[in-house]
């Protein structure tokens, strides 16, 4: 990690905890998504400052170990760019409730030295390189996407996630989605078998960026707010409509416009038909119990989920590289969280 990142994102949660009082805070603890991190930094962090008698502990372990801890009960709320499935659900033993809390874009980063143009890779190139079909920067396929750019004859080194990751779960949605052969051969998953015979694994988002950063000719998925952060450059996709587009802000909500109604059950906005928008977009879900046994821990939790999802916490995301979630969204999530009251 960089200097400014543990100046933006990282000192964040470490002052949240400081700032309250000590005697008068209880503090709330979750886990999972890698992918939610920077944005619940500051999230949580100008909720403490704003409210005194509560701090949030969040730990970024990935989306898999998240759920696990959230499932054993040792954490309040569990975090996951995917929602919990059925058989998860079953065996948490209770009813929970699932809401979207962002919604980000996974970027294509990648390590050429010496390139300093943005490389340009079509839907069908991302899976070819992930199959191991690509193996070098300057195949063919790749060279005629960039004109003029002088790619280096040097092996393609894929990065991927070692644990089990919502961000690898919107990744392989993706690739499921333009690729048949990667649909029928490996599939979609937190955890999958990857391919390509130079695949390296790396822990959380920050791992992958810091994989990339350090192997020159490497690519991996990495939340867009990681790479702005590590100043990385990542690839320009070809999107469904034909479109070369960057992993922004913008594009991101392209694609979440295109599906106004999103569920536990039917969320994927992953290569989306808009004009503008970015194919490996997709929103975080936080998992909380519907009747926690701490009545007075379940209130606080409500509070708290109930600002971040609502106009005041949606504010923070822009500032993170996040975007916030579309305001029907936030009004369905708001509702879901009510079942909390008693």
């Amino acid at each position: 990690m960089t200097g400014s990142w543990i100046r933006r994102f990282g000192a964040l949660a470490v002052v949240a905890a400081l700032s309250a009082p000590a005697a008068a805070a209880t503090q709330l603890t979750g886990a999972g998504s890698s992918f939610d991190y920077p944005f619940f930094s500051k999230a949580f962090y100008i909720y403490s400052a704003k409210n005194a008698d509560v701090t949030v502990n969040y730990q970024s372990i990935g989306s898999g170990a998240g759920i696990q801890q959230f499932t054993a009960k040792t954490v309040d709320f569990g975090a996951s760019d995917v929602p919990m499935s059925a058989a998860e659900l079953a065996r948490t033993g209770q009813p929970v409730l699932q809401i979207p809390v962002t919604l980000g874009g996974a970027a294509i980063a990648y390590n050429l030295p010496g390139v300093t143009t943005t490389v340009r890779l079509t839907r069908q190139a991302i899976a070819d390189i992930y199959l191991g079909k690509i193996l070098k920067w300057n195949d063919p396929q790749i060279a005629k996407l960039n004109h003029g750019v002088n790619l280096p004859d040097m092996p393609i080194v894929v990065v991927h996630r070692s644990d089990g990751s919502g961000t690898s779960y919107i990744f392989t949605d993706f690739l499921s989605h333009v690729s048949p052969e990667w649909k029928s051969k490996v599939g979609t998953g937190k955890s999958v078998s990857w391919p390509a015979p130079s695949a390296v694994g790396a822990k959380g988002n920050e791992g992958v960026a810091g994989q990339v950063r350090s192997t020159p000719g490497s690519i991996g998925y990495v939340e867009l707010a990681y790479v702005v952060e590590n100043k990385m450059p990542a690839a320009t996709i070809q999107n469904r409509a034909g479109k070369w587009v960057a992993c922004s802000e913008s594009t991101v909500a392209a694609a979440a416009a295109t599906k106004p109604e999103v569920s536990p059950t039917n969320f994927s906005i992953v290569d989306a038909p808009a004009a503008d928008s970015y194919p490996i977009s997709g929103y975080s879900w936080v998992m909380l119990y519907k009747k926690p046994a701490d009545a007075a821990r379940a209130k606080l939790l409500y509070n708290v989920f109930s600002w971040l999802v609502g106009p005041q916490g949606q504010s923070n995301a822009r500032s993170v590289d996040y975007v916030p979630l579309p305001g029907n969204v936030q009004a369905a999530a708001q509702a879901t969280l009510k079942q909390m009251q008693r």
